[in-house]
């Protein structure tokens, strides 16, 4: 290896000696096998404890949980399929019993029983967290005999199938073990054998897995923070598989030799949210005079192209519960009357925070923005900090305004709606008790059109009260050697690298 590609590939996070883990801290740390799949992902993985309140939905760290943890039921081409559970049924308004698969083992190599589950569901409803809502109704969860768990909910839940593909299962004595952020034990295809947090993460293939041996002997998953880097990597071989790559930089990666690109209209969008608990956002009026103030249509489309449309919704149109909006029409003069109208008139000053690696074009989105509010007399000073301090901030509510990312992780409103928007979730200052009430119905509702019904509703509320300003639906592009086979791009972000082989 010449000087000059060995210092690159130090840079980057992918020299063996800079990321196979002396970092890492852990007794035994090794690098994925040879002949591993090396796979970057936009965003730093941070923490692989699967209760981690702060983490419980960070985009990064599922991708990597996936692979290593198993969930009772899981998504295969769009649909509910067995995981962990080999069926389940609802036997009465409030109790759903799952039956287990047998002949399951833990990467330590203990069996997989009804009470792992059942610890694994006391410590998620234990652990305040992004996904706190979505327990909430679960009232407990008991083991009958090694493999049956029967789950009690506080009303009809017609959610739980969709929740569980989220619930990851890890051995009983393992659910509050300071061990698991770094080398946590699941039965997942792949365990852990090294990570440094914000830097790399290193797995090999668990052959003990129910599922049958993953396609490769293991994943190396580098955090390659400047996206250039990334597509000079993966076009020079140093990586097979990169995501999600900017439409503005596709030409870089299609049509090069030894790289072909792989799209999919995805489950993930840009948001930016007010801090609806904290004035002037306490007014919808101003609010609503932000989004005016924006030509939506115009920033959507010079920035992304055809590598994004621009939403019509909180959600995008892709995911179940979807029901489409009028657009907030651009309008500056109107902007600046409803500012006028809110006590206003000379305007005001305010911030807006977001971490770079959140999503493709972050920052341009963010000053394509602040440059509008300006010419309607808002300053938004840009805050563009760490990925930690963000998501500290983000769960205090330590902010004015927000640009991020979010996947709609199970393709379902109840993730998103259901999860953010009430008021006891309090994740922006917005309480409606209306709305409260809708999404509460849409979660015991067992009927897919009625279910609809109640989230088109939902989303008429939170787009009309302007809780947040919705620009852009992402497609995501990945970038992958083409030697390789059986990759299936994922509308979630979280691809099944299982399943990923080399041609010979």
């Amino acid at each position: 290896m010449d000087v000059r590609r060995r210092e690159f590939l130090a840079l980057t996070g992918l020299a063996a000696s800079a990321v196979a883990l002396g970092g890492c801290g852990a007794p035994g740390a090794a690098a994925a096998p040879d002949g591993s799949l090396r796979a970057a992902f936009g965003q730093p993985v941070t923490d692989l404890d699967p209760y981690n309140a702060g983490t419980a939905v960070d985009e990064a760290s599922l991708i990597v949980k996936r692979l290593v943890f198993d969930t009772l039921v899981r998504y295969e081409g769009g649909r509910l399929a067995p995981g962990l559970a080999t069926s389940w049924r609802r036997t009465g308004d409030t109790t759903w019993v799952f039956e287990l698969r047998p002949g399951v083992r833990f990467h330590d190599g203990s069996p997989l029983t009804a009470r792992d589950v059942v610890a694994c569901v006391e410590r998620t409803k234990a652990v305040k967290s992004a996904q706190s809502a979505l327990w909430a109704t679960v009232k407990s969860a008991r083991a009958d005999g090694d493999h049956r768990v029967t789950f009690v909910t506080d009303g009809p839940m017609g959610t739980l199938p969709v929740n569980l593909t989220l619930l990851f299962i890890v051995p009983a004595r393992r659910v509050a073990d300071p061990a698991q952020k770094r080398r946590p034990v699941g039965s997942g295809p792949f365990r852990v054998t090294g990570f440094t947090p914000s830097t790399n993460v290193e797995l090999a293939r668990f052959d003990g897995y129910w599922g049958g041996r993953a396609g490769l002997p293991g994943i190396s998953m580098p955090f390659i923070a400047e996206t250039s880097s990334a597509i000079t990597a993966l076009r020079n071989g140093d990586v097979d598989l990169l995501w999600p790559v900017p439409s503005d930089q596709l030409g870089e990666v299609r049509g090069r030799r030894g790289v072909r690109v792989a799209t999919v209209p995805s489950w993930t969008y840009y948001l930016t949210w007010f801090n609806c608990g904290r004035k002037p956002f306490t007014d919808p009026r101003v609010r609503r005079a932000m989004w005016q103030a924006l030509d939506m249509e115009e920033i959507v489309g010079k920035l992304f192209g055809a590598g994004a449309e621009q939403m019509r919704a909180p959600i995008p149109s892709t995911v179940f519960g979807y029901a489409e909006q009028p657009p907030y029409r651009y309008d500056p003069g109107a902007a600046r009357a409803a500012l006028r109208a809110a006590g206003l008139g000379d305007g005001f000053e305010t911030t807006m925070m977001w971490f770079d690696a959140t999503g493709p074009l972050a920052r341009e989105l963010a000053q394509s923005m602040i440059s509008a509010w300006a010419r309607i007399g808002v300053e938004v000073r840009p805050q563009s900090i760490e990925k930690a301090q963000w998501l500290q901030r983000l769960n205090s509510l330590d902010w004015d305004m927000e640009l991020q990312t979010n996947t709609v992780t199970t393709g379902d409103a109840a993730f998103t709606l259901g999860r953010l928007y009430t008021s006891k979730a309090d994740r922006m200052g917005y309480r409606n008790a209306g709305l409260d009430a809708v999404l509460a119905e849409a979660g015991q509702a067992a009927d897919p059109e009625r279910r609809e019904e109640l989230y088109a509703r939902a989303c008429k509320t939170i787009w009309d009260d302007a809780v947040g300003i919705f620009p852009a639906a992402l497609t995501t592009a990945y970038g992958l050697r083409t030697g390789l086979t059986g990759f299936t791009p994922a509308a979630n972000n979280q691809p099944d690298l299982s399943a990923v082989r080399r041609n010979p």
